[in-house]
């Protein structure tokens, strides 16, 4: 839960950042808002989220 809800925060702050400075337009980020609404009550979530998950855990598994 907290990694999706910080993913989410992520992609919601370059949105935004995108959207201000002007590299994409309000109508695709509408359209992409909606395709990830809209994708995320497919069958494919899960497996969207499981490949998300593994990456973070191979990101928190790297130790320096």
């Amino acid at each position: 839960m907290a990694i999706s809800l910080s993913v989410v925060l992520m992609l919601a702050i370059i949105l935004v950042v995108l959207l201000r400075g002007g590299s994409i337009k309000p109508g695709p980020a509408v359209v992409a808002v909606l395709f990830g609404f809209f994708l995320a009550s497919t069958d494919v979530a899960p497996d969207i989220n499981d490949f998300l998950n593994s990456i973070a855990d191979t990101i928190s598994d790297i130790q320096f």
